[in-house]
């Protein structure tokens, strides 16, 4: 126990970067007994060893392990391997910590097909989650389909809690890999693998230095934003837009889909038009589709579609900073 009970440790300590300037105004407030840290260290810590060296051999048990309505963060650390199974966090278990040992070194591998909503490697319901180092595979090998037969959606990771955060994740499929469905999601320094509307859903999410690769001409996005008063919508702040084929920023799933790309570097496989307006030609007033300070080959904007969003300065400050997740409120608080 001692080894991932470290390892969490150091985890926790990592958010030390965030929470400074908190630390120093409690510490005034409060005194000099005040421990700025003693919020974010785990409850509980379990070892995850496929090997059977650990408390479970599988990431299902040891979540089936805590109790409903837990209170308290419990790290859940899972050594390196590729465990082929499908992975929930029910919605009554929050305060979860999934900590791997590397996006390449610990993997989740499932390869069902049969519905979108039923095909999920890793599902994430509950509220208040945090997940680390730790790939999801929507299909594997993965492969594109033959004689124009359909793609078939894979999803990797299905995310409808709130206050849910990912940091060096990675996330792979072709169709649907990741649904970001609902509540209010932060992924840093996470790479996104896909084809078609890869990245989709209704999510209030920011994308910060993500790598988006495209593995075969489609879409990147689909977000669901279904009227002018939701406050979802995709923020994708320095990422990385790169890949093998032409690709649209996005395409929209509902009315009033809102994407933003900001100053992230686009390769040349973006198309020209950057974006396509699907099922919803001669609404495209409805659609907030937006770029602002991209750069690379495929940054250039002067053969864009008409109809794409030219932001205010208020209204790009309001999407891009933490509190479009309103992070300031949560983040800090995550023993990550």
């Amino acid at each position: 126990m001692f080894l991932p009970w470290c390892s969490c440790l150091y985890f926790a300590l990592l958010l030390c970067s965030f929470q400074l300037g908190l630390a120093n105004n409690n510490l005034q407030k409060y005194g000099k007994g005040y421990d700025p840290y003693r919020k974010t260290l785990p409850n509980r810590s379990l070892l995850v060893d496929k090997s059977g060296h650990g408390n479970f051999s599988s990431i299902q048990s040891a979540i089936d392990s805590i109790p409903s309505e837990n209170k308290n963060w419990v790290c859940i650390h899972i050594r390196a391997g590729t465990y082929r199974e499908k992975v929930k966090i029910p919605y009554n278990k929050p305060y979860i910590i999934l900590k791997g040992e590397g996006k390449r070194r610990t993997k989740i591998v499932w390869d069902d097909h049969f519905s979108t909503a039923q095909s999920p490697t890793f599902a994430s319901l509950a509220d208040n989650i945090v997940v680390r180092s730790i790939a999801f595979c929507g299909k594997t090998p993965i492969t594109f389909p033959h004689n124009n037969s359909p793609r078939l959606p894979a999803v990797a990771a299905m995310i409808t809690g709130d206050r849910t955060a990912f940091y060096k994740c990675g996330f792979a499929g072709v169709q649907d890999t990741l649904w970001d469905e609902a509540g209010r999601h932060y992924f840093k320094r996470c790479t996104i693998q896909g084809a078609v509307d890869f990245i989709f859903g209704s999510g209030q999410s920011i994308y910060e230095g993500c790598s988006i690769q495209v593995l075969e001409g489609g879409f990147i996005t689909a977000q669901g934003r279904t009227n002018p008063n939701d406050a979802n919508g995709f923020v994708f702040k320095g990422c990385n837009v790169f890949g093998n084929s032409p690709v649209y920023l996005g395409r929209p799933w509902r009315g009033y889909s809102r994407v933003l790309f900001y100053k992230s570097n686009f390769s040349n496989i973006v198309d020209p038009k950057g974006w396509n307006a699907w099922d919803f030609v001669g609404h495209e007033n409805h659609i907030a589709f937006a770029e602002y300070g991209n750069f690379g080959p495929g940054a250039d904007t002067s053969r864009r579609v008409s109809w794409a969003n030219k932001l205010s300065p208020q209204t790009l400050e309001e999407l891009t900073s933490m509190s479009f997740i309103n992070a300031e409120k949560w983040i800090q608080k995550q023993p990550v």
